[in-house]
């Protein structure tokens, strides 16, 4: 029989989240349910939550950011066990036979994946509710292992932001003796930093706000460049051989293109509305690219918790108790957290 899930979720765009309750299915033969202990709160909960970029299916429960212990698993798992720490985090399902699922890129199911929440399940067409809740029912190829000895307290947020800024780093072979910029720095920008400084590079932050550049070298830069000084651009021109633009909204380029040297590359993480043009000699000249990058895909996301676990790599957090959630939000929008919230399941409000 389905369970009754306990969280916080919207019923409009315009409404705060409260304390709601809806139903889990029950386990499929291929399904792990998971008493989650740990829930990120990503940009994308808020957008979602408020509607902005259309689509919301109300009642909304946020959270694609999702840590927690296995409590039961079906008839056909074997990968995870009773007792299991775990993560999830922005699908839950996809064909699991195209191409590009069979490569372990399941982000770009020819059919969609099914998103943590927001989406709509393959199987019996309801919408998905995410990890603002006590618990979730996850197919099992979607769930990934959190290495053993990690501070489970710290991990959700890799499962978005982390493997956001590592799928690029990593796909573009970022490692010793590499010149990165990462230009931004907030949720995804401070872990692109500790990524790139753990695969060897030589790190550079790129931001509009002095005030920045002790965090950043906190965090391991090694060099801040300010974006409205033009002296420091003029003079970094050429630098770079990978630029990790993290800016979350619309923004012009053609200043950042510039500061890739040959055959250098920009990829773009966190813009998703439209971009302004740019010069094409900016591109022409000195052979430089620009691109784009999503989360990537189940394997890669494990290769990333792995990585992370290795060099000891988390997100910085500040954790929060559910009924916080909506003071989180608004903090959100004014850029008031240092870098990402964690709600913690069982942390009293």
């Amino acid at each position: 029989m389905p369970t009754i899930a306990r969280g916080y979720g919207t019923d409009a765009a315009d409404q705060p989240l409260r304390a709601m309750e809806f139903e889990r299915r029950d386990l499929r033969p291929d399904d792990v349910a998971i008493k989650i202990t740990h829930a990120g709160i990503c940009h994308s909960d808020l957008h979602t939550a408020r509607s902005d970029w259309k689509g919301t299916h109300y009642p909304c429960v946020p959270g694609h950011e999702i840590v927690g212990t296995v409590t039961e698993v079906g008839a056909d798992v074997t990968k995870h066990q009773v007792g299991d720490t775990v993560a999830v985090g922005c699908m839950v399902d996809s064909c699991m036979k195209c191409d590009q699922c069979l490569e372990g890129w399941e982000v770009f199911c020819r059919e969609g994946n099914v998103g943590t929440y927001n989406g709509k399940d393959r199987h019996d067409g309801s919408i998905t509710k995410g990890g603002y809740s006590d618990h979730i029912v996850v197919r099992d190829h979607f769930v990934c292992k959190v290495p053993q000895g990690m501070d489970v307290a710290r991990v959700a947020p890799l499962l978005c932001a982390g493997i956001t800024t590592y799928s690029p780093l990593r796909q573009y072979g970022v490692g010793e003796g590499s010149k990165v910029a990462v230009v931004g720095l907030g949720g995804l920008g401070h872990m692109g930093v500790k990524l790139a400084v753990a695969m060897g590079a030589h790190v550079t932050i790129i931001t509009t706000t002095p005030e920045k550049g002790e965090d950043a070298r906190a965090l391991g830069a090694h060099d801040v460049i300010v974006s409205t000084d033009k002296a420091q651009m003029k003079a970094a021109r050429t630098r770079f051989d990978f630029i990790l633009n993290t800016i979350p909204v619309s923004h012009e380029i053609d200043g950042y293109l510039q500061l890739l040297g040959r055959s250098g590359r920009m990829v773009i993480v966190g813009a998703l509305n439209e971009m302004p043009g740019f010069v094409g000699a900016n591109l022409i000249f000195w052979n430089r690219a620009v691109g784009g990058s999503a989360i990537g895909g189940i394997p890669e996301t494990q290769e990333m918790l792995d990585f992370c676990a290795a060099n000891d790599i988390y997100p910085e957090c500040e954790h929060i108790a559910i009924e916080q959630v909506n003071d989180a939000y608004e903090r959100l929008l004014k850029n008031d957290v240092r870098y990402r919230f964690v709600i913690d399941m069982e942390q009293p409000a």
